[in-house]
C-alpha cells in the first residue's frame, strides 16, 4: 500500500477522508499514543548491527530475536544461571579454610575488613569439607550432590565486587553497573544471539514466591529494545495463567484473538508503513505474535509432569527441583538464557543462624543442582550449555555482632563480605575439576588471581563467542558494553 502524502493533514470533518484515510485516523489514534513511546526509546537495533557488524540472518523476517551468529565461535549456545540471591558464605560451601578453626573465638590476624556491618572474633564453619572426584576439590557438605560432578566444575576462589550491600551487589553482578540503570547479562546475550525458539521467550527469569531485592531491574533491558528484556516467572506456581502472567485470554477463543492480532497488526503496518523499516516497532509487533504462540508450548515447556519418573526422582521433590528441571527443558527448547532465583527477597542472606539456614536453603537445591549437570551431560547439552552460580557478594569469616533489628542479638551469623567470595561454571567450554585463584588464610579476602565481576562477565561472553569490548550498543552519546570500560577474560577458566 503506497502512502498518500495529503493523507498527513488536518480536516475539520470527516467528509474529506478517504475510507482507507478514515481508517488510518480512528484505528491510529489512540494506537498513537502507545507506538509513540514505544519508537521513542534507544538507537535502532538495526543501527547497532551495522557498528558491530554482526551477522543478522532474517532479521528482516524474523525480527530482533532471529538465531545470529556471534563474532567468533562459541563454545556455549545457552545459560543457565543459578542466583543463590542474599550471599551464600564461601568459607561454608566452596572454599574450605582450616584456619579458621586455629584462630576460632579469636581477633583475625590482621584485624577484620570493613563490610556492612559491625563483625568480632573468626567464626569456624560448621560443615564439614572433603574432596570429590579425580580433581580432589574440596566441597562442603551443604553441596555434596553437586560436588559428585566436581570434574565438570571449575571453581573460583578468588571473585571480588565492589561493595558490600545488596542493592549496588545485584545490578553489578545483573547488569555491570552498580547505580546506573543498564541493560542485564542476559539482555544483552539476546541482543547478540536472538533465540533458537520463537515461540518461547528468549530470556527468562525464574523466582518463586514473587521478585528479589531490586525487582524488575534484574533482569531489564536498559537502553536494548524491550524485546530483550527477561520474562518473569513465578516458579512456586503450577498452572500455566499463574506462572507466566496475561499468556491466556480467558475473553477470547484462540480463532478470536487470531482475527484480533491480525487487525492489529494490519493497523501496525498501515502506521509503519510511511516510515522507513524499524525494528523497534517490529519487535513490538513480534512480542504480540510471541504470546499467542506461547500459549501452546509455554504449557508444554513448564509441564514437569511429561518427564519420565525416573527424571523427576533424579531432582527430587520441591519447587526448587520443579523450577531447575524447567531451566533444563527451557534450554533444550532453545531458550537462550535462563536465570534461577532461589526465592522472594534474599534468602541466603543469613546474618545470623547461618549453620541452620544454609542447611535449609541448601538442602532445597543440592540434589537438583546436581541432576541438573548429570542430565545436561546425559543428553549431550552440558556441552554447550553454561551453568553458573553463585550470588551478589559471599560472607565474612567473622561472626556478625549483634545489632538491634538486624541479627535479634544473636552472634552465630555473618556480614556481608565483597573482598571475596566464590562461584562456579560448568559446561559450555569450562575447564572441569579446576579451582581458580585464593582467598587469604581466613577466607576474607581475594588475594591470588583475583577475579572482579567484570572479568567474569567478559569471560562469559566469550563462552558465548563475543568479544566483549565489540559487543556494544549506541547510548547518549557513546557506545555501551556490558563490561564498561573494564574487564579481561580469565583464559584458565576456558578449556
Amino acid at each position: 500500500m503506497n502512502h498518500d502524502s495529503s493523507s498527513d493533514g488536518h480536516h475539520s470533518g470527516c467528509g474529506g477522508y478517504t475510507r482507507r484515510q478514515m481508517l488510518r485516523a480512528c484505528g491510529m489514534g489512540i494506537g498513537g499514543l502507545a507506538l509513540h513511546e514505544l519508537l521513542a526509546d534507544g538507537q535502532s537495533v538495526a543501527a547497532a548491527v551495522a557498528e558491530n557488524g554482526l551477522t543478522r540472518n532474517s532479521l528482516d523476517q524474523n525480527g530482533p530475536l532471529a538465531p545470529r551468529e556471534p563474532h567468533f565461535p562459541a563454545r556455549a549456545k545457552h545459560v543457565i544461571h543459578l542466583f543463590m540471591n542474599g550471599g551464600p558464605s564461601q568459607v561454608d560451601t566452596f572454599d574450605p579454610k582450616p584456619a579458621l578453626e586455629k584462630f576460632a573465638g579469636k581477633t583475625a590476624p590482621g584485624g577484620n575488613l570493613k563490610t556492612e556491618r559491625p563483625t568480632g572474633a573468626v567464626m569456624p564453619s560448621p560443615f564439614k569439607f572433603r574432596p570429590y572426584g579425580e580433581s580432589g576439590i574440596e566441597v562442603s557438605e551443604l553441596f555434596a550432590k553437586t560436588a559428585e560432578s566436581i570434574d565438570e566444575i571449575a571453581v573460583i576462589r578468588s571473585m571480588r565486587a565492589d561493595v558490600p550491600n545488596h542493592e549496588p551487589s545485584l545490578m553489578l553482578m545483573n547488569t555491570g553497573e552498580s547505580r546506573l540503570v543498564r541493560p542485564s547479562m542476559g539482555s544483552w546475550l539476546t541482543y547478540g544471539l536472538g533465540t533458537e525458539n520463537q515461540n518461547l521467550p528468549a530470556f527468562i527469569a525464574m523466582c518463586p514466591g514473587g521478585y528479589p531485592i531490586k525487582e524488575t531491574q534484574n533482569w531489564q533491558a536498559g537502553f536494548l529494545p524491550g524485546v530483550y528484556q527477561g520474562t518473569y516467572v513465578d516458579s512456586s506456581q503450577t498452572r500455566i495463567d499463574r506462572l507466566i502472567e496475561h499468556v491466556t485470554n480467558d475473553g477470547l477463543s484462540r480463532s478470536d484473538q487470531r482475527e484480533q492480532l491480525d487487525l492489529l497488526a494490519a493497523l501496525n503496518r498501515v502506521h509503519q508503513e510511511p516510515r522507513e523499516h524499524d525494528p523497534r516497532l517490529e519487535s513490538r509487533i513480534q512480542s504480540f505474535e510471541l504470546a499467542y504462540r506461547m500459549q501452546s508450548e509455554a504449557a508444554e515447556a513448564f509441564d514437569v509432569s511429561r518427564e519420565p519418573q525416573h527424571i523427576l526422582d533424579l531432582y527430587g521433590p520441591g519447587t526448587q527441583a520443579r523450577q531447575i528441571l524447567i531451566a533444563r527443558r527451557l534450554v533444550e527448547r532453545g531458550v537462550r538464557y535462563v536465570q534461577v532465583w532461589h526465592g522472594a527477597g534474599q534468602p541466603w542472606d543469613n546474618h545470623d543462624d547461618l549453620e541452620a539456614r544454609h542447611r535449609a536453603l541448601a538442602g532445597e537445591c543440592d540434589q537438583a543442582i546436581g541432576a541438573l549437570l548429570k542430565d545436561l551431560k546425559q543428553r549431550g547439552l552440558l556441552k554447550d550449555t553454561l551453568v553458573i552460580w553463585g550470588g551478589e557478594f559471599g560472607r565474612t569469616p567473622v561472626v556478625e555482632m549483634p545489632k538491634e533489628g538486624s541479627n535479634q542479638g544473636k552472634m552465630n551469623g555473618r556480614d556481608h563480605n565483597h573482598h571475596g567470595f566464590s562461584m562456579w561454571m560448568a559446561g559450555g567450554g569450562v575447564r572441569g575439576g579446576y579451582v581458580h585463584g585464593a582467598t587469604d588464610e581466613l577466607g576474607f579476602r581475594a588475594e591470588e588471581n583475583r577475579v572482579h565481576v567484570h572479568d567474569l562477565h567478559a569471560t562469559i561472553l566469550k563462552l558465548m563467542g563475543f568479544d566483549h569490548k565489540r559487543l556494544t550498543f549506541p547510548y547518549a552519546g557513546r557506545d555501551f558494553r556490558l563490561t564498561d570500560v573494564h574487564g579481561n577474560v580469565i583464559e584458565e577458566l576456558i578449556a
